[in-house]
């Protein structure tokens, strides 16, 4: 009988995705130094709509750009 599921995949799913996590939030951080104003600041404590777009669209692309290199 064919087995479907298997551990070495599995495994690989968890790293592959640990690694496209840490990838993310690795380019946020490096982003975030390089704007003149702290993003994070930002959008928490000025409630900056713009900003929250602007890291939004940013997280999106680049994790589209992970997933298409891993795929």
């Amino acid at each position: 009988m064919l087995n479907v599921i298997q551990t070495e995949h599995i495994i690989a799913s968890l790293v592959f995705s640990l690694l496209g996590i840490i990838i993310l939030v690795v380019s946020f951080i490096i982003i975030d130094l390089l704007t003149p104003s702290a993003l994070w600041k930002e959008i928490t404590e000025r409630k900056n709509l713009a900003v929250a777009f602007l890291a939004g669209s940013f997280m999106l692309s680049i994790a589209i750009i992970i997933a298409s290199a891993m795929h």
